[in-house]
């Protein structure tokens, strides 16, 4: 709907424009949130204070969220979310925490005694909060961070005047401020407010966009969304026909999470000056609108997204997560990850794209499946009937998703399935799981396959896993395997590659020169060239396993 122009430009045209980045500098007197500021403008219904610590003035920074038993990092004028029940141990985390540099915790209560927490709290002078039990540590993580973000002055309070969820109004102030025809969309184009204010015009872009409520169908959308996604400031879009307005979009976020993109038509009357940090201030306002209409769209299905969310990361008690998942712990599951594929691919918005599908298919599957968008991938979480490994029916549901999703949305994805957990306390091992079969479809150079479980892929699942580890770096690597890789790189041999196929073999020279293509006495010369060369010993049984295992990683990760 918004984005690239060029000259004879129209809703059809595929002749992409340049775009340019607008740098977003915040003035050197923009003020900061304060932890007072914070808790006032969520309200009590995601925070309230127990204890100030006389804190309430001071500026704030980073938001932790911590497990028990984790070490605690440090964080300046951090605020600590200490997820889990108050016990001693959450005595002894809030007594380090002013150590560690944090101005605030904030716990849940669940019912218990916080008198033990609040005169710690007040001894060490650092401020208690309490968040409601429901509310989601993820989703009050993102809360904090769109708060406390940096507001210019003026346009800031005109913003905040605007009461969360009404995003019509919302629009209108923006265009006010900014000086030009508004819309908020999602990130795949939906419509979901616009402005309308009488003395701004929009384009037939512009129109036909609120009446379908959805961007035009246009060859260059995909572009032009990645571009505003992939960027943290406002870009702008020039047209170089007057029949169409020229553009700026910045996107929305809550942390790394896309929630929406706000376009503005710059030239119908032309913007105000510094424009850019009037729209940069405006998408800090509009992430607490988003968050909040998300949550009233389907509550429920929020919160058992924003569950799903800790669970596979780990950060959430078994027990408290299927109270707010509605399925019991020793639920036996699977974890699934859907990835979008191809070199133009902006994983973000993709990803939001598919969830829905991807959500429709695991619901057929069974009723209390979820699924989540994550860092440009979706997640599902399928219970199952046992904890046997992935069964011919799931491998199936997986490749007609991948297939529907490459008909439908034109788009390729990779699918990789997990182990299958036990019950929900082994969640985030099938996620790691899924995640690294994902991480070997991905890094094939030929792609054989689409989908694949962790029983599938098992050996190189193991071999990546020891990779990461340190197995095959530089400074590890044996003196043979260092010296063969210098001399291929110098003088374009395939010694490396030659003695790797002949080990993979089992010393087979008929069957390692099959593999390369060449003769058999080509391939006993260049084994004997080897050994003689780079002084390795093909008879120390250890020597052979330790080569051969750094040269099969050195090909995974080069």
């Amino acid at each position: 709907m918004h984005g690239r122009f060029s000259r004879g430009y129209s809703p059809e045209s595929s002749i992409p424009s340049a775009t340019f980045v607008v740098p977003v500098e915040p003035p050197a007197d923009a003020p900061y949130r304060t932890l007072g500021g914070v808790i006032e403008n969520l309200g009590r219904h995601a925070l309230h204070v127990i204890a100030d610590g006389g804190r309430l003035a001071d500026h704030i920074g980073e938001v932790v969220v911590h497990g028990p038993g984790e070490p605690l990092p440090p964080a300046e004028d951090g605020i600590l979310l200490l997820t889990g029940s108050p016990s001693e141990q959450s005595a002894d985390t809030v007594r380090g925490a002013r150590e560690a540099g944090y101005r605030a915790v904030v716990v849940k209560a669940f019912g218990d005694d916080l008198g033990r927490l609040t005169r710690v709290a007040d001894e060490t002078g650092v401020a208690l909060l309490t968040t409601p039990d429901e509310m989601a540590w993820r989703h009050l993580d993102a809360l904090i961070s769109s708060s406390k973000e940096p507001a210019f002055a003026g346009d800031s309070d005109r913003f905040a005047a605007i009461g969360l969820g009404d995003l019509f109004a919302l629009a209108n102030a923006i265009a006010s401020s900014v000086g030009g025809a508004i819309t908020i969309e999602d990130p795949t184009g939906r419509v979901i407010a616009y402005s309308n204010l009488p003395h701004q015009e929009i384009d037939e872009i512009r129109r036909l966009g609120i009446l379908g409520r959805q961007t035009p169908d246009r060859p260059t959308n995909y572009e032009e969304y990645q571009a505003v996604l992939r960027s943290e400031s406002p870009v702008f879009f020039e047209s170089p026909s007057p029949e169409y307005a020229s553009r700026m979009a910045i996107a929305v976020r809550a942390g790394t999470e896309a929630l929406g993109l706000i376009w503005v038509l710059t030239d119908r009357p032309p913007v105000v000056a510094r424009a850019e940090l009037v729209l940069a201030d405006a998408a800090r306002a509009t992430t607490l609108h988003l968050l909040r209409a998300r949550g009233q769209r389907d509550p429920e299905r929020a919160r058992r997204t924003e569950a799903l969310r800790l669970l596979l990361d780990g950060a959430v008690a078994p027990r408290s997560a299927a109270a707010q998942l509605g399925i019991k712990p020793d639920t036996p599951s699977i974890v699934l990850v859907i990835a979008p594929v191809g070199d133009d691919v902006e994983p973000i918005l993709a990803a939001s794209r598919i969830v829905d599908l991807v959500t429709l298919y695991c619901e057929a599957w069974h009723s209390s499946a979820l699924c989540v968008t994550d860092s440009g991938v979706v997640y599902a979480l399928l219970p199952t009937r046992t904890t046997e490994e992935p069964s011919p029916r799931l491998l199936k549901l997986a490749d007609d998703l991948a297939g529907t999703i490459e008909r439908s949305g034109h788009l390729d994805v990779l699918v990789g399935i997990g182990s299958c957990a036990a019950t929900l306390a082994d969640v985030p091992e099938s996620r790691a799981m899924a995640d690294r079969v994902l991480a070997v479809l991905s890094g094939r150079s030929e792609p054989t396959a689409r989908v694949a479980s962790v029983e599938q892929v098992r050996t190189e699942v193991v071999l990546r896993t020891v990779a990461n580890q340190g197995a095959a770096v530089e400074d590890q690597l044996l003196g043979p395997v260092r010296a063969i890789r210098e001399h291929d790189r110098q003088h374009g041999t395939e010694y490396g590659e030659s003695l790797l196929t002949y080990l993979s073999s089992f010393g087979d020279a008929v069957r390692a020169a099959e593999a390369l293509n060449i003769h058999e006495n080509t391939m006993r010369y260049r084994i004997r060239r080897i050994e003689t060369m780079f002084d390795l010993s093909l008879e120390d049984g250890d020597q052979i396993l330790a080569t051969w295992l750094q040269l099969r990683l050195l090909r995974l990760t080069d």
